[in-house]
């Protein structure tokens, strides 16, 4: 290949000469147009071109007779069938055609010469071809010692790619090293460079040659660094197909001699693959998943037993295997032993036993019918998981627990693919081959407690999981066979379903376990508690005797709790102090009363202190409702000199601060009617502080408690000592429903509140509350805000209304929603719902 060189420009065109015997071609100004597809053409170069548009054949009859020279150019979109100028890239190359061939099928073949760049600056003709005016370009092209050195990196470049491309022909090294002009190169390697159509017009529109050759350089590194890596790929993948022949080899030569010797398969390999097929057989695998273990079986028989693949499958088999494909256990439908069996472990809890009895009805009218799924929904402490167990001994069946608490990974439900080193079964399935039957009742504890990251979102794969109608194909990652769980009944725990997410919710049938009343936990720990600590510390009933009494003082004092599980700590202090003194040498039967609680526990925790928290005005008794059971929560306000301002504290969220503004703007809009001096109101500053500030608390129905504690300050009259309430309110002096009555009210109980003053719209909720409850507090169904003040306010205090008011500072608004000292807080946010 040499350089080409202009000659001579004229108006009917350009001479140049071209190729190594400098013959010289006169280019005309006006060039018939081919265009072509999806590839370029270089100067210089021998190419095969395919014609089969009507356009471009009846271009070769007009050229072949004549000086065979054309102007060939890439079409931008080769969709187009016939491409406008603009549908053209701008550069192309004059070319001469050397040969024609006609194809059987009508088309055309040609092969042509590239001559020299040409612009196509317009079409002049478009039938029965194309013809355009054209300039013949020329390179530029400055010798320098970095062109030198750029032209030697770029050969030697070429030639290593020549060397690991395995279908380049043997001669394509002697051309490259053949050519010595630098113009020359750059277009016989960007002609046989693996790019796209894009790239390798760039290529030819760039007439600076050193440019050119820089560009070619980074494409044939890029090109070049695959090349490598592929070769060295191939190098490792043979040396260990060499390894693993040669090792099969060795071993079969072993096996032989060992035959000969009469030392038999001392490997076991044969006898192993045989008890895997007998443990599958015996497994009784439905068609599907027995036809995938077979497969997998041919397959170990067919690899060496060191390999590592070997000890993947046969893991894989042998946990197929003892899966409880086919074993269910008979359920036990006996009504009666099965109600006797759930009261001898768990005092009251009506609704949930009823609904265990119905579920066994039906299974005894519809023994192939599915399982059910439940979700215990209630505070700790209130036996959601020992009520699990009972429900598997009254049917008869496994119990399974698997905690969810903290889990985070979607692989701990559905488990690895066995394409990693070390995978497993998800909980499901390896609780399920444990428990050696399909049909067990397995509880998800802590369901609301999952989470998620970038690992995966768990509590969306549960959603196969507790669905009836796609869990009977259940499909585990490792197992890659689908698993019926239709048979299994689900219990789910939760504390809270805020964090569960709709989906999930929509799958279970959610039955709340409320919190104990203080009578229902006097009877627990007489009929469970008290026997069960006594067995645990080694005391009988001749050794020890709880009064009532006792009890009372230990659940009243040293446990504010929706649960049980404080309350059994207690009782199990006590009854190792008394182990103490038996194993000391006491041998009277000791009788457990009020001073021995006292003595053994200390000073009571928890103090009831309504009165005097509300003897001043200002601060009222609010009820929330947490994860844990419901609370009360003293609202504080203080008034100081200011400008009508709000200040809010205690650790409280967005919505209980709305609810505070509104309770503020509402006082204020009714100040002429509630008897209170507007300009009392326009000078003073207001302070809402809700104690336990180490809690967090959030929700709207304190509303109406903010409301309350505000009117309180301003007509100073304070709230009734005994009195409790909950509501949100709005700008009208509306009273909304809320959520948690049933804990909010246990709460009231258990704190001594007298009254509640709850929204008439929930008066519906009523019957759920406890019959104790009910006939202790006397609820007040408010519609208004106007109701609430007239029930919950006393008379006003004259001595009071005379004096000046007090700063915040000489105030005493002080105490803990938890008792007198506060020594429990708890982490989980207070929802004042």
């Amino acid at each position: 290949m040499a350089e080409t060189q202009v000659i001579e420009r004229t108006e009917a065109g350009t001479t140049i000469r071209t190729g190594s015997n400098g013959q010289l071609i006169t280019i005309p100004a006006t060039l018939p147009i081919l265009p072509i597809r999806n590839i370029v053409v270089f100067p210089g170069t021998v190419m095969p071109l395919n014609v089969g548009r009507q356009k471009s054949k009846n271009l070769l009859d007009e050229v072949m007779p004549g000086d065979k020279i054309v102007g060939v150019i890439t079409q931008k979109n080769a969709e187009v069938e016939d491409p406008t100028q603009e549908e053209l890239y701008g550069v192309g190359v004059a070319c001469m055609i050397l040969k024609l061939f006609k194809l059987p099928d009508g088309n055309q073949s040609i092969i042509v010469h590239g001559l020299t760049r040409y612009k196509l600056h317009a079409i002049e003709q478009n039938d029965p071809f194309a013809r355009g005016r054209v300039e013949v370009l020329e390179d530029s092209l400055i010798e320098t010692p970095s062109l030198d050195a750029l032209l030697n990196s770029v050969r030697q470049q070429a030639n290593r790619v020549i060397e690991l491309s395995p279908n380049t022909p043997d001669e394509a090294a002697q051309v490259l090293n053949s050519i010595t002009n630098p113009s020359a190169l750059a277009d016989f390697l960007a002609a046989n460079l693996q790019a796209d159509t894009t790239d390798k017009q760039l290529l030819l529109e760039e007439l600076d040659v050193e440019k050119r050759l820089r560009m070619i350089a980074a494409r044939i590194a890029t090109q070049l660094d695959v090349l490598e890596l592929q070769s060295k790929i191939q190098s490792q993948v043979k040396e260990n197909i060499d390894k693993s022949q040669r090792r099969y080899y060795l071993q079969e030569q072993l096996k032989a001699i060992r035959k000969e010797l009469g030392e038999g398969d001392q490997s076991g390999t044969g006898n192993e693959i045989e008890q895997l097929r007998q443990r599958l057989d015996a497994a009784k695998l439905p068609e599907n998943v027995a036809k995938e273990a077979n497969r997998e079986l041919s397959r170990l028989e067919s690899i060496p037993s060191a390999s590592p693949e070997y000890g993947v499958i046969r893991t894989y088999l042998q946990i197929i295997s003892e899966l409880p494909w086919s074993v269910v256990t008979d359920d036990k439908l006996d009504l009666a032993d099965a109600k006797k069996i759930l009261d001898r472990d768990h005092f009251d809890l009506e609704k949930v036993k009823r609904r265990i009895i119905e579920y066994l009805a039906v299974r005894k009218l519809k023994p192939d019918g599915g399982g059910a799924i439940l979700c215990f929904l209630g505070p700790p402490g209130v036996g959601k998981t020992s009520l699990g167990k009972s429900i598997a001994e009254a049917m008869g069946r496994t119990f399974i627990r698997v905690a969810l608490g903290g889990v985070r990974d979607e692989a701990d439900i559905r488990g690895h693919r066995r394409t990693y080193i070390g995978s497993m079964p998800g909980r499901i399935i390896a609780e399920l081959r444990k428990a050696g039957t399909r049909n067990p009742v397995m509880m998800l504890d802590e369901i609301d407690k999952m989470s998620s990251d970038f690992r995966g979102d768990p509590a969306s794969a549960m959603l196969e999981v507790l669905d009836p109608a796609q869990n009977s194909t259940f499909t585990d990652h490792y197992l890659d066979v689908p698993f019926d769980l239709s048979k299994v009944l689900f219990i789910a725990t939760a504390n809270t379903m805020d964090t569960v997410p709709g989906p999930l919710r929509d799958r279970m049938e959610v039955i709340e376990i409320p919190g104990y009343t203080n009578s229902d936990k006097l009877n627990i720990a007489k009929s469970y508690l008290v026997p069960r600590q006594l067995d645990v510390n080694g005391l009988t009933g001749k050794n020890v005797r709880f009064k009532d009494e006792a009890l009372r003082e230990i659940i009243e004092s040293f446990t504010r709790e929706a649960g049980v599980r404080s309350l059994e700590r207690n009782i199990g202090s006590v009854a190792r102090a008394i182990a103490a003194e038996v194993v000391g040498g006491r041998t009277d039967r000791v009788v457990v009363d009020r001073e021995y609680v006292g003595k053994t526990l200390g000073p009571p925790r928890y103090e009831p202190e309504l009165a005097q928290r509300t003897s001043v005005p200002g601060v009222a008794t609010g009820l929330a409702y947490t994860p844990v059971g419901g609370e009360i929560l003293f609202i504080e306000a203080s008034r100081f000199a200011g400008k009508g301002g709000i200040m809010l504290t205690g650790q409280i969220g967005e919505v209980m601060k709305e609810s505070a503004t509104a309770a503020f703007t509402l006082l204020r809009s009714r100040a002429d009617k509630l008897g209170i001096d507007p300009e009392l109101l326009a000078n003073s500053d207001v302070h809402i502080h809700v104690p336990a500030g180490a809690v967090p608390k959030d929700g709207p129905s304190a509303g109406v408690a903010m409301f309350t504690a505000l009117a309180s300050l301003m007509m100073n009259r304070p709230v009734h000592h005994d009195v409790a309430m909950t509501g949100e309110i709005t700008l009208r002096g509306l009273v909304l429903p809320i959520g948690g009555l049933k804990e909010k009210t246990l709460a009231a109980k258990r704190a001594g509140i007298k009254q509640v003053i709850i929204p008439k719209r929930n008066e519906k909720d009523l019957p759920d509350i406890p019959e104790e409850v009910r006939n202790t507090l006397k609820f007040h169904f408010v519609e208004n805000i106007d109701q609430v003040l007239a029930i919950a306010l006393g008379p006003v205090k004259k001595a009071e209304r005379a004096a000046k008011p007090k700063s915040s500072a000489d105030r005493d608004h002080r105490g803990p929603a938890n008792g007198k000292h506060a020594r429990e807080a708890k982490p989980a946010r207070t929802r004042i719902s």
